[in-house]
């Protein structure tokens, strides 16, 4: 499964469609300070701050691996360097965030699995909510087949958190899930997911809601039971 790709040319290049889909409901809620959970290659936040065009009040880019060799890889072969407004550190995402003040980010973007499924103890009602107090966005990055069940469970837990939930991709593969408690310019975000070279659809908060029906959320308890 390729985890990272890198364009070493330009930083702002994102061959993969979820993170163009990202970045997109990113620029769209004029997200400038952003904690990344998951860090792999870095690639959606070099590509923030490397497009960052105010210098009297740059972003910031916080990026949270808590595999060392990942980050070792990323350095040695595909081109991460210092830069600023981006930072780079071993951590668990989870403990990085609860130790965040209130309000203090514009967004919290998940992108961390344990082969193909994003670990657990970072999708649980507990876990959203402190995502919740940090920042008013939050999007996680699934990769799910056509029950969308894994889909439907980050779901139920970010509705939990958030009082408007939605999704954007396509018919299978990776979907970006997103809790916001700011209302945003959804049709814009639309738009340009159904014009990227990889289009994506929006599921509706109305939508979403119908489809996850039934599915409890996790929640910390019941991690002990996996």
């Amino acid at each position: 499964m390729e985890a990272s790709y890198v364009d070493l040319a330009d930083p702002s290049h994102l061959e993969f469609d979820y993170m163009r889909w990202m970045r997109i409901v990113l620029q769209v809620a004029r997200a400038r300070r952003v904690i990344h959970v998951g860090g792999g290659a870095c690639a959606l936040a070099r590509a923030l701050a490397a497009e960052d065009s105010a210098p009297a009040h740059p972003g910031r880019q916080e990026v949270c691996e808590v595999d060392p060799d990942v980050l070792a890889l990323a350095r040695e072969h595909l081109g991460l360097r210092r830069t600023p407004g981006l930072r780079v550190r071993v951590a668990e995402g989870r403990a990085f965030v609860a130790r965040q003040a209130a309000a203090s980010w514009d967004a919290v973007a998940i992108d961390a699995f344990v082969s193909a499924t994003v670990p657990r103890r970072l999708i649980t009602v507990e876990a959203f909510s402190n995502v919740a107090r940090v920042a008013p966005l939050a999007l996680i990055n699934v990769l799910d087949d056509r029950t969308a069940g894994e889909v439907y469970l980050v779901a139920a837990g970010l509705s939990a958190a958030y009082p408007r939930v939605w999704a954007l991709g396509g018919r299978t593969g990776n979907t970006i899930v997103v809790g916001s408690s700011r209302r945003l310019d959804l049709d814009r975000v639309a738009a340009q997911a159904a014009a990227d070279r990889s289009p994506a659809r929006l599921t509706t908060q109305a939508r979403l809601a119908v489809l996850i029906a039934g599915t409890p959320a996790l929640r910390d308890e019941d991690l002990a039971e996996i």
